[in-house]
């Protein structure tokens, strides 16, 4: 009895062991694939559009009379909330958020926006019911009792401004991008942006990068656009 007992003990070590490391060696990976990032500065990159810097990510603003539309929502609550201050805006004027997808490094200061709507592709919502994993077992969470959500190629208007939402499969199960008023586009975590060319993102982080590099093209092609504004790769005024 004892000896079964023991090999039962030894092979639980064991198995905790491996998760042990496994966790240890994905965040020395994570933490080397953060350090490639390059957002950009908290400051209004052109009228009515502003960056918030939340250490490695980009959330967005647009403005749209004495109201803001958020596009995601950041890494750390009380950074976003100090980065905020710096450019005078009050969170509680922000009137909606467009969630790119819902890992945590884009949702945590959901609270902070107590007046906005979130929205999110209906895709995406998978990942928040129990339907997909995000990784491993485990899904994605966000504080928001409701939300609403988007299909692909749908136009909505907030305020006046005129929101696409574009599905972008394959950093997540339900990325999605917005094209703001035909001319801004916002891609969150569907492709990085370096030496002025577009490039996947990194791989470490995606769900699927050959469906990702796919969606790419889906966003390669759009006649108006001007801007592309990245989540961790900054943003560029040359769209063409």
């Amino acid at each position: 009895m004892k000896k079964i007992l023991i090999r039962i003990l030894l092979g639980i070590g064991i198995i905790l062991l491996a998760f042990v490391l496994f966790f240890v060696g994905y965040g020395i990976k994570a933490k080397s694939e953060i350090k490639k990032m390059s957002p950009a500065e908290t400051k209004e990159i052109v009228a009515g559009i502003f960056a918030i810097k939340d250490s490695f990510s980009n959330l967005y603003l647009v403005k749209d009379g004495e109201s803001y539309i958020a596009i995601d929502a950041g890494n750390n609550l009380d950074t976003v909330a100090n980065e905020l201050k710096k450019l005078t805006i009050d969170p509680e004027k922000v009137i909606a958020v467009l969630l790119t997808h819902t890992d945590g490094d884009h949702v945590a200061a959901l609270k902070l926006f107590k007046n906005a709507t979130v929205y999110l592709s209906r895709q995406e919502e998978q990942l928040l019911i129990g339907r997909k994993y995000r990784f491993l077992f485990f899904g994605n969470k966000i504080d928001a009792k409701e939300y609403s959500l988007l299909d692909d190629q749908q136009i909505i208007t907030i305020g006046t401004t005129q929101i696409k939402g574009i599905l972008t499969t394959g950093h997540t199960f339900g990325s999605m991008c917005y094209l703001i008023n035909n001319k801004y586009l916002f891609t969150g975590d569907a492709l990085s942006l370096k030496a002025g060319k577009i490039e996947p993102f990194n791989d470490f982080f995606n769900t699927d990068t050959k469906t990702a590099i796919q969606s790419m093209a889906k966003i390669t092609n759009i006649p108006d656009a001007e801007y592309i504004f990245t989540a961790h790769y900054g943003y560029s005024n040359d769209y063409k």
